[in-house]
């Protein structure tokens, strides 16, 4: 009896000082009493309030942004070192200086008329690189168009980047593409495509495949902020996350989508600011250290393949050069921003870094200056001597066997051009014979 009354105490004592609602339970005499700032709404971790507050975005603090070397090339955290070794640094820094060099002179390429488009990656090398460095080479790339330095890493020659940009008959897309959109089935990188954010929701299929295959690989997915606006991406966050898929959503956030600028394009703070809405793991990262991105892009891929978790990565860069061939950036920005962030550019932080390990000096620099140069146009002057594909690949490789209706409409393009050959530059094309 003195129990009983003991706990009937100690149930008021309870029920005096919490909120509490109470209710029958069916026609049983039991009563539940459920904690009224404890919520039981679906979908929702909240606890209630009693004061009316609205949530101020502009007054919340910004999601910091993960940094290991700082632009002096020195490490901000000790503890936060890759601790990558002299081979794979120096990798990383060839990889990122032939980039730049490869860019130069295509870029110079479409201004006199050689090929038709490009698109520089100056100022974004380190997140191609840092990410690359840290993936494993089965895992599947879905990039936007400006991620050549990821196939540089896996093994893309030059003589390949330039064969596509030419569009020539040892280019792996036989030509059907523009040039910049590249693919390799070998290094599992998804061919190209122009559309903005279209790769997001590929990517996220993907891994669900790969979830299913329980292959132990991940799907890795670039995009642009300015991509991220795009419904594309949202669906594809939201397919992730609720599918619990292995790909992790790197985000090159470089101020400027086209020409429109990050203020215009979103209120919010940043991308990584819709991660948690999503319910995906997500960090920020310095852009322009290529070890911070190693380091989170190698623990995303952890915790992709480990737990089935898609995570969120915003890489905080810059770009210093135009959109494309077809974009000129002085109109929109002004010069001196340019140079402000070309001051702080991934390839000098880099480059400083290994200086004070004693791994590169001057003269290491001006020979592979002079290395690299050249190799990039012994492969320039190669691609641009080459033909241009035969024209009946234009109708190949979408069936096993071609069907009469393409085979009608190909026997006709063969008369058109033999009776015509004289009006169509076709000593610039493999010949019928040679095909």
């Amino acid at each position: 009896m003195a129990a009983k009354l003991g706990r009937a105490l100690r149930t008021l004592r309870y029920l005096t000082t919490r909120p509490v609602s109470c209710r029958l339970i069916g026609t049983s005499p039991s009563v539940r009493c459920v904690h009224e700032d404890r919520p039981q709404f679906p979908g929702s971790k909240s606890k209630f309030t009693y004061k009316l507050s609205f949530l101020d975005p502009d007054e919340e603090a910004g999601i910091p942004v993960y940094r290991v070397m700082n632009s002096e090339g020195e490490m901000t955290e000790k503890s936060e070192d890759p601790k990558i070794d002299k081979t794979t640094v120096l990798k990383m820094y060839r990889d990122m200086t032939l980039l730049n060099s490869m860019d130069k002179i295509l870029y110079e390429s479409q201004r006199q008329g050689r090929i038709s488009f490009y698109m520089t990656n100056f100022g974004e090398e380190a997140t191609h690189i840092g990410s690359a460095s840290a993936l494993h080479p089965e895992d599947m790339v879905f990039g936007q168009y400006r991620e050549a330095g990821v196939l540089m890493w896996r093994g893309f020659t030059l003589d390949q980047f330039i064969n596509q940009c030419y569009g020539n008959t040892e280019d792996v897309g036989k030509g059907r593409q523009m040039p910049v959109h590249y693919g390799s089935q070998d290094l599992h990188f998804v061919t190209i495509s122009s559309p903005l954010a279209t790769q997001m929701p590929q990517a996220s299929g993907a891994a669900y495949a790969f979830k299913r295959a329980q292959n132990g690989k991940c799907v890795i997915c670039y995009f642009g902020e300015g991509a991220a606006s795009e419904g594309d991406a949202h669906a594809a966050f939201n397919f992730a996350a609720t599918l619990d898929c292995p790909v992790i959503f790197f985000c090159r956030n470089n101020g400027y989508a086209i020409s429109t600028p990050t203020s215009d394009q979103y209120r919010g703070d940043g991308i990584a600011s819709r991660g948690s809405g999503y319910g995906m793991l997500t960090i920020r990262v310095d852009g322009n250290d290529v070890f911070a991105v190693h380091n989170v892009t190698k623990e995303a891929r952890e915790i992709c393949v480990s737990h089935n978790r898609p995570v969120l990565i915003e890489a905080m860069t810059y770009r210093i050069g135009h959109h494309s061939t077809s974009d000129d950036s002085s109109m929109y920005r002004k010069k001196g921003e340019v140079v402000k962030f070309d001051t702080n550019n991934p390839i000098g932080r880099l480059r400083s870094y290994m200086v004070k390990q004693g791994w590169w000096n001057d003269d290491q620099e001006n020979e592979w200056k002079e290395e690299s140069k050249k190799m990039v146009m012994e492969s320039f002057a190669k691609a641009e001597k080459r033909k241009k594909p035969n024209p009946t690949e234009l109708f190949k490789d979408v069936y096993e066997e071609i069907p009469p209706h393409l085979q009608k409409q190909m026997d006709s393009l063969k008369e058109h051009l033999s009776k015509n050959e004289d009006k169509y530059p076709t000593q610039n094309y493999e010949a019928w014979s040679e095909h």
